[in-house]
């Protein structure tokens, strides 16, 4: 039984973390009152993730003290994070069993299949899917939905369990900004009929409207807490989200056989259509992409963005049997899978989470030789060499014999960043990789983008979603314009 005061949720005392000696949280003292809507504001970092694993129930060696009240046991906590949505997906593709339907598409888990039915009424059930406006994919395949429609699914899913506490990591990150605007306003609402609710931000325009009480911290320590006008306001509340800039070096010179280039057009598409069963995705996307060319592919959740991606990076077989050109080379051909890919250099929000726990900086680096996530081939002295100048090129040197994930979110992608580049890849592209950034690191990323490719060393593609966001380059832009009958792709030339 809690001994807690019955107006508290619950209360840490001198709560600390260290992640192999690093500390992570330190001193930690709060107390959650109820009727309180929480935010905790930190930079890539800070330790939010850290305290709020704790909160939740799934990080249990730590010291100090958390008192949960008698109602937080009994209701539990639902925790909604990327995390979540990449073991989901991750389940699915390794049971699917496409290669048996006569389709060859299995759908996996759909999105009805995770929605609890059995502690609310159909009334209440109805309400919620009207507005999380989730009624047009309730029969789709978890693999098969967008980033802010995935987000979506796990807030429903979370909020049908009817928990005592809810946690929101970076809910608006990934997404366009009309379903920001939206899922504010449903989170407004949310928020005025549950218990409690948790939300974890890298900026403080991230704060829902209808947060009572806002957290400052900053590597494992609590600046500040109180509300949230107060906080902002103060001098903390200014300095935090800086971050320090790091000193770019000159990469590595390019192999001469890399650096040959060629007068054709580095992609070419014409009337090209991809559709899954009756779902057309986009439709007669007609781009050439010229060898001056760094484009930006823009559109909101769900358009068809990430399927043009795969389509070019060989993991969509829709390519075959189109007009694709890729590298002055036809589609279907006789090129190799592996031969595609050893010509982009890729970064996404979703690779950091799949490098083996343990790894150095220097050994993630050393993998993009291979195309591996994690190393596990033999690199050569040269190889090696070359590594350690793409990160003395993105000022990472001193982080060389660190391991990677005791590093902040935001040098993890600057080290995903030179990973990708040690082939000396003919297009860089980048996948929604300033997602889960604050606006510091983001900005780091961005600089370091433009730094590499005023260098000449390839052209860039660029996937977002969120208005100024873009690396200076940027001269071309796919538009993608959702359509009842899939998405019209608009090429502008800058």
């Amino acid at each position: 039984m809690s001994h807690l005061p019955t107006n508290r949720l619950f209360s840490t005392r001198q709560l600390a973390l260290s992640y192999r000696a690093k500390p992570a949280l330190q001193g930690i003292d709060w107390d959650w009152d109820l009727g309180d809507h929480w935010a905790i504001l930190g930079a890539n970092g800070a330790g939010k993730t850290a305290l709020a694993t704790i909160i939740a129930g799934e990080q249990t060696r730590y010291a100090g003290s958390l008192e949960r009240s008698d109602a937080l046991r009994a209701g539990g906590t639902a925790y909604v994070c990327f995390e979540r949505s990449r073991r989901l997906c991750e389940r699915d593709q390794k049971l699917d069993c496409a290669e048996f339907e006569s389709d060859a598409r299995d759908i996996g888990t759909r999105v009805r299949d995770l929605l609890p039915r059995e502690d609310c009424s159909s009334q209440e059930w109805d309400a919620l899917i009207e507005l999380l406006d989730m009624q047009d994919i309730l029969d789709r395949g978890l693999r098969y939905i967008s980033t802010g429609q995935m987000r979506k699914a796990l807030l429903a899913s979370a909020l049908l369990s009817k928990p005592a506490l809810l946690i929101l990591d970076s809910p608006l990150d990934g997404l366009d900004v009309a379903t920001q605007r939206r899922l504010r306003d449903a989170l407004d609402s949310i928020m005025s009929q549950t218990p409690a609710v948790l939300t974890l931000c890298r900026s403080p325009e991230e704060i829902p409207g209808a947060c009572t009480q806002l957290m400052l911290l900053d590597r494992g320590r609590v600046l500040a807490k109180g509300k949230p006008g107060d906080i902002l306001g103060s001098t903390e509340g200014q300095q935090v989200l800086n971050t320090p800039p790091l000193e770019f070096g000159f990469p590595p010179t390019k192999a001469a056989a890399s650096a040959m280039r060629s007068s054709e057009p580095t992609i070419e598409l014409k009337n090209v259509s991809v559709s899954f069963g009756d779902l057309c995705v986009f439709r007669d996307l007609n781009w050439r992409m010229e060898r001056h060319h760094h484009s930006l592919i823009a559109g909101p959740n769900g358009c068809g963005k990430s399927t043009l991606l795969d389509l070019l990076t060989g993991d969509n077989h829709k390519a075959y049997g189109q007009d694709v050109s890729l590298f002055g080379r036809r589609r279907g051909s006789g090129e190799s899978v592996w031969e595609i890919k050893a010509r982009f250099g890729r970064v996404d929000a979703r690779m950091q989470f799949a490098v083996p726990s343990g790894s150095s900086v220097e050994a993630v680096v050393l993998s993009g030789f291979f195309d591996s996530i994690g190393l596990r081939d033999r690199p050569s002295d040269q190889q090696r060499t070359a590594a350690r100048q793409w990160l003395g090129a993105l000022g990472l040197a001193v982080q060389r014999s660190s391991e990677f994930h005791t590093l902040s979110f935001g040098l993890q992608r600057l080290v995903l960043l030179a990973r990708a580049m040690v082939k000396d890849p003919a297009v860089l592209l980048l996948d929604e990789a300033t997602l889960s950034l604050d606006p510091g690191h983001r900005r780091l990323l961005l600089d370091a983008v433009d730094h590499v490719v005023a260098e000449g060393r390839c052209q860039l593609l660029f996937v977002s979603h969120t208005a100024g966001e873009l690396p200076r380059c940027i001269n071309q832009q796919l538009q993608f314009e959702p359509g009842e009958g899939g998405s019209r792709v608009v090429v502008d030339d800058r």
